[in-house]
């Protein structure tokens, strides 16, 4: 450790020494925090909103949901898919409510107090998606994600394609953004109108 030395000239004043040893530690704490800082900035965050469908655990980009709401009323709609529930009025807006489980899994969501509504918008118009449960905001390190291919032997093919690994278990990275660009989603009246 680097300690001012006193002079052996005796005209030293002891509150030199005391700031000189002050002026050390300074430095000794500036170059360990600028140390830290750019190792924290080489590790970048990534911030999702974590979800259940069925058994799966899945996290999608926090910028990618516009909120998530307890379930509202809906007014079923003819002639639709069955995961196709209907629309619902959201604070004005009406809604189509879309049951991702039943559109993945093509069995309905056993509907419980910890389903959920995530309203996320596609060709910028709001849509519901119905899911078991949220979990609540999570935070990964950038440096954690990885590509993850057991998804292409799921219902979430084309939907998750990365996951995050943690000490208790993997969050695939479900790309909401993604069901738009399929016309199975995308187009929710029934063939046989």
């Amino acid at each position: 450790m680097d300690h001012p030395e006193a002079s052996d000239t005796g005209q030293s004043n002891p509150a030199d020494h005391l700031f000189a040893r002050l002026q050390t530690y300074e430095k000794r704490s500036l170059a360990h925090d600028a140390g830290e800082a750019q190792r924290q900035q080489k590790i970048s965050n990534w911030s999702g909103i974590a979800l259940r469908v069925r058994e799966h655990q899945l996290a999608c980009r926090i910028d990618s949901v516009e909120e998530v709401i307890a379930l509202p009323a809906w007014t079923p709609i003819p002639g639709t898919r069955d995961w196709l529930l209907g629309l619902a009025n959201v604070r004005g807006n009406l809604v189509p409510v879309s049951d991702l489980g039943a559109f993945l899994f093509q069995s309905p969501t056993t509907i419980t107090p910890r389903c959920r509504l995530v309203l996320t918008r596609f060709h910028s118009r709001l849509a519901g998606l119905i899911v078991d449960e949220v979990l609540g905001q999570r935070h990964f390190h950038t440096d954690d994600l990885q590509d993850d291919e057991s998804w292409q032997a799921t219902a979430f093919a084309g939907l998750v394609e990365q996951s995050f690994a943690t000490a208790d278990r993997r969050w695939g990275v479900f790309l909401l953004d993604r069901l738009e660009q399929r016309p199975d989603f995308m187009n929710g009246a029934r063939d046989d109108r």
